[in-house]
Parts: structure tokens; C-alpha cells; sequence
């Protein structure tokens, strides 16, 4: 039991810390690569701190406990919201751009609604798991044009800035004096960090299966709180650190970017290996919980952006509250 818990606890440490690394090769090489700053700040901030959940879930697929791989991404996407954004706001308020009314929430909406459409008969085959990775491509595909443009635009406003070509001219020299360098430290950390995150999650998927079965509790339990908690704490820092140097949208966007990748590309790939037969109690209880957390963090947002406001720590205790109640829930139902 205790070799058990150790190798949660090792796991979950190596996990964060390795997540860490991967996140800064990866945005490394974005930057020597000239990837605009959107890509950075969502695509890859928002795939790396969910590369823990999909390291997880896709060992857990493999290794023959599917459950506990759709446990781990629904349950991150409750804690993301109501627990690692709940705590952001708290500490920091959050302004709310247009651009997240009119796109980002109501994208991660009707993922949302698919997910739990997908499950109404507590099945998910591969066909289900194919159409998650197919609308993940798509996502990503509007999400980089859009973000493509509005690399255009910054580029035509520094043409037009003397200062700033100056200060770019000055740069692109020091880049390339350093370039060969830092682009296999970005290598080096990418692949590093990759390779942790295998072996770290292959010690939290064994760890958790034995204690399931030690604890007589359900695989889908364990993935729900242990695993999910575990697998958030890189989006929980992320989002405080980026609210603290005022990068508001980057907070935010990190949360919405990590939940559709947990949704579409977590689960999606993890069916895409076995099929996921649910139980009954991830219906009732989880998807609708995720619905509810998901369609709460709607109303906040657009009741902030009409009135004017940042999404506060009045928003920030709501969700926190959420989690609570949420918690207190899973617990009484442990045994269903």
C-alpha cells in the first residue's frame, strides 16, 4: 500500500515539475520559430499543462482501465474550472474581451454538450473517439488562422514603428548569434520534459490502480480526485502566474484551451484505444456536474463583460463554492 502511495506522490511531483519543463521548451522553440504570441500563450501552454491528462489517460486506456482515463479528464475540467480559476480570481480579477464571449466560451460550450451527448448511452466506441480527435484538428486549425492574422497585423504596425524595428533589427542579431544554442536547449527541454511526463505517469496509473483496489474503491474515484487533482496543479500554477504579470487573457485562456484538449483529445484518444464503457454514475453526477461548472463560468463571464467588470472574487468564491459542493457530493456517492 505504501509502495502505492509513494509512487502517486513521486509521480504527481516529477509530473508538475516535468510539465514545467515541456512547457518551456515548447515555448522556446515557438519563439526561435517566430510562432506568433497567441499560439504560445493557448496552443502550446494549453496542450502542455494538458499533457499530463493525456499522458495519463492514454496509459490508462493501454493498460486496460478506460474509466479511470475518462475520470481523470472530466474531473480535471471541474477542478480547472471551479477550483484552479476559482483560486486565480481570488487572488487576481480577471477582465474579460470580447473575444472570449464571442468564441472561446461558446466553442468550449458545445464541446461540452458533446461530450455528454456522446455518453447519453454510457458508451464511447472509437467512432466517438475518431470524431473528438477530428473536431480537435479543427479547433486548432481556427484557432492558428485566426491567430496567424493577428501575427499579420502586429507585424504591419511594427513596420510603421521606427522604435520597435530598431529594437527588432538589434534582437535578430543577438538571436542569431545564440540561435543553434537555444534551439537544442529548446529541443533538449521538449524532449526531456515528453519523456518524464511518460514515466511519471506511469507510476501515477499504477499507483492509483492499486490503490483503487487496496481502498475498494472505484477506478473512476481515484481518477476523479488523486489523478485529477494532481494532473491540474500545471494549469493551477500557470493560470496564477500569468494572472499575477497581469496576463489576463492568458489566465483565462489557458483554462478554456486545457478543457477543450481534456474533451477532445484526452478522451478522444483514449477511446480512440479502447472503447469507454461508463457507469451510470458518471451521467448523473460528473458530466453533469462538468455541464453545470462549464455553463455557470458562461453566465459569470458575460454578466462581467456586460456590467463592465473583471470576473472578481465574487466569481472566483462561486466557483470555489462549486468545487466544495461538488466534493462533498463525490463523496457521498463513493460507494454507488
Amino acid at each position: 500500500m505504501w509502495l502505492a502511495v509513494i509512487a502517486v506522490l513521486i509521480g504527481l511531483a516529477i509530473l508538475v515539475w516535468s510539465a514545467d519543463v515541456f512547457i518551456d521548451g515548447a515555448t522556446a522553440l515557438a519563439k526561435k520559430l517566430n510562432v506568433p504570441s497567441f499560439l504560445i500563450g493557448v496552443i502550446i501552454l494549453g496542450l502542455g499543462t494538458s499533457a499530463p491528462e493525456m499522458v495519463v489517460s492514454v496509459l490508462a486506456a493501454l493498460e486496460g482501465s478506460p474509466e479511470l482515463a475518462l475520470g481523470n479528464a472530466y474531473g480535471s475540467n471541474i477542478i480547472n474550472i471551479a477550483l484552479v480559476l476559482g483560486a486565480t480570481a481570488l487572488i487576481s480579477p480577471i477582465i474579460i474581451h470580447k473575444g472570449i464571449i464571442k468564441r472561446d466560451l461558446p466553442i468550449l460550450l458545445i464541446i461540452t454538450a458533446l461530450a455528454a451527448w456522446q455518453l447519453r448511452d454510457g458508451q464511447l466506441s472509437i467512432v466517438d473517439g475518431l470524431v473528438l480527435l477530428a473536431l480537435l484538428v479543427v479547433v486548432l486549425s481556427i484557432q492558428i488562422v485566426l491567430s496567424l492574422r493577428e501575427g499579420s497585423s502586429h507585424k504591419v504596425d511594427d513596420i510603421h514603428d521606427n522604435k520597435i524595428v530598431e529594437h527588432r533589427a538589434v534582437d535578430d542579431a543577438l538571436s542569431a548569434a545564440n540561435s543553434e544554442p537555444s534551439l537544442l536547449r529548446g529541443l533538449w527541454a521538449l524532449f526531456f520534459g515528453l519523456t518524464m511526463l511518460v514515466a511519471s505517469s506511469r507510476a501515477i496509473v499504477w499507483g492509483a490502480v492499486e490503490l483503487a483496489t487496496l481502498w475498494g474503491l472505484s477506478e473512476l474515484i481515484i481518477g476523479l480526485t488523486i489523478v485529477a487533482v494532481g494532473t491540474s496543479l500545471p494549469e493551477l500554477v500557470a493560470s496564477l502566474s500569468a494572472a499575477r504579470k497581469g496576463e489576463h487573457d492568458m489566465a483565462l485562456g489557458n483554462i478554456i484551451g486545457s478543457n477543450i484538449f481534456n474533451t477532445l483529445g484526452v478522451v478522444g484518444l483514449a477511446a480512440l484505444i479502447a472503447p469507454i464503457s461508463a457507469s451510470p454514475i458518471i451521467l448523473s453526477r460528473d458530466v453533469l456536474a462538468m455541464s453545470a461548472i462549464t455553463l455557470l463560468l458562461v453566465v459569470l463571464c458575460g454578466a462581467a463583460f456586460i456590467k463592465h467588470r473583471p470576473f472578481g472574487r465574487g466569481s472566483g468564491a462561486a466557483l470555489i463554492l462549486f468545487f466544495v459542493g461538488y466534493t462533498l457530493w463525490l463523496m457521498q456517492t463513493v460507494n454507488m
